[in-house]
């Protein structure tokens, strides 16, 4: 219970989006960092006019949670394991099968995953 209340708004802004900068620059990714950078060069050239650097910010990091705990219930709800307790040694694919499923369709579902809730299929 914890995990889904805490953990979902901080993946995006903490391991994604911190990491992949750190992961760029430790190894020394230059042209990839300065691509990432020009997307907040762009976005602080363009809004900061209109709002202050505080507010940008809070708008930056509102966003990343809100797309993280997105992505989390999204990709969860398809990849929790249906009938794998133990290894079977089963082929790829029976594996895969058993391991994810489909969501019910509705036109919110289908909406709000993207079409991602026929996780077989995908």
């Amino acid at each position: 219970e914890f995990f889904f209340a805490a953990l979902p708004p901080l993946l995006f802004p903490t391991y994604f989006h911190c990491h992949t900068f750190y992961i760029a620059y430790t190894k020394k990714f230059w042209v990839d960092l300065a691509w990432m950078l020009t997307f907040y060069i762009r976005f602080f050239y363009t809004y900061g006019s209109l709002l202050e650097t505080k507010t940008l910010n809070s708008l930056i990091s509102l966003h990343r949670m809100l797309e993280s705990s997105w992505f989390v219930w999204v990709s969860q709800m398809n990849h929790i394991p249906m009938d794998i307790d133990y290894d079977k040694n089963l082929d790829w694919m029976s594996t895969q099968l058993q391991a994810t499923c489909n969501v019910e369709q509705s036109l919110f579902n289908d909406w709000f995953t993207g079409h991602l809730n026929f996780q077989i299929e995908h």
